[in-house]
């Protein structure tokens, strides 16, 4: 079982999932000019809001690893920033 989430982490993970989506939204208004000719120019916009959505479900269970689906939806996004970046680099 995860730890149960104290005050200060669950806080922290709302303001994590805040940065996210404020990244995210900048991302759609703004995009990347290496990736805008590509669908890289969503995918990476989509990734920050799951992950922000993933740090909210965080500030609920107290464990990124808990439930495990939670883990996975995390490496799926680090796995898209990753992509994104190897996307621009390439460029």
């Amino acid at each position: 079982m995860p730890p149960e989430p104290t005050d200060f982490s669950r806080l922290f993970n709302q303001g994590e999932a805040v940065l996210w989506f404020l990244i995210a939204i900048t991302l759609l208004v703004r995009p990347v000019p290496k990736l805008a000719g590509s669908s890289w120019k969503w995918l990476l916009p989509l990734c920050f809001v799951v992950f922000g959505v993933s740090d909210v479900i965080e500030a609920q269970t107290g464990a990124w690893w808990h439930p495990w689906w939670l883990f996975v939806m995390k490496a799926l996004c680090v796995l898209g920033f990753l992509g994104a970046f190897w996307k621009a680099r390439k460029r």
